[in-house]
């Protein structure tokens, strides 16, 4: 498929959107760096949703749009809004609520995501340099994990393979794709399309993805 070029799905921002609307009312959800960090700003108040930050944070909002504060930002180093009652404390209780299955959910980018939901998302061979951190304890200690990622790669190869080709950040821990073409569950009959991008037909979907895909006998679109 390489020669191709993939059909138009949703932007990085519908990708959040739609990310937002797999997290219960409720939850402490962490958010990983990049396209990820967008959901926050897509959660409903009344949602009463907690997000906390490998760096220390349990209680904020979304990226924020008032002045620099260096003492007030989240893993990626963004600058970000807290709730009232929000709490600071070391990296080291952050990774004991992470190790020790306090997260509802975690919102991960992806590079590839196997058949079985293997997930490899800190290392690209090609490129060199990078460092798992802490997407190998989200990954495995998360009670729900949810990949937020373009469904194919620049060069149009897919993300979704039979088998992981890149260094692995877990093992079977995948539990929801979202992608710019679909919705799609990791369940133990294999990987299951739920959703399509509004105007992305089930063919095309199976097209870009490259492992197989259990097909539903009525596959809704998104509601955005």
């Amino acid at each position: 498929m390489a020669s191709q070029r993939p059909p138009t799905g949703l932007s990085r921002e519908l990708i959040a959107l739609r990310s937002a609307r797999e997290l219960a009312p409720g939850s402490v959800v962490n958010l990983g760096i990049g396209l990820p960090t967008l959901v926050a700003g897509f959660v409903e108040p009344a949602d009463d949703i907690l997000f906390q930050a490998e760096n220390g944070i349990l209680g904020y909002l979304g990226i924020s749009e008032s002045d620099f504060d260096s003492d007030l930002i989240n893993a990626g180093g963004q600058p970000v809004d807290l709730v009232p009652g929000a709490s600071f404390f070391d990296t080291a209780d952050s990774f004991a609520m992470i190790r020790g299955g306090h997260i509802d959910a975690a919102i991960l980018g992806g590079l590839q995501v196997s058949a079985r939901g293997d997930l490899a998302n800190w290392y690209v061979p090609a490129r060199g340099g990078g460092s798992v951190g802490g997407a190998m304890d989200l990954a495995v200690g998360a009670r729900q994990l949810i990949i937020a990622m373009a469904h194919v790669t620049r060069e149009g190869e897919p993300r979704i393979v039979e088998l992981c080709e890149y260094p692995l950040t877990a093992e079977r821990c995948v539990d929801v794709i979202i992608t710019d073409l679909a919705v799609i569950d990791v369940t133990v009959d294999g990987l299951t399309l739920r959703e399509k991008a509004p105007g992305i037909s089930a063919d095309e979907v199976v097209a870009w993805t490259g492992a197989p895909l259990l097909i539903p006998s009525s596959v809704p679109e998104m509601s955005l």
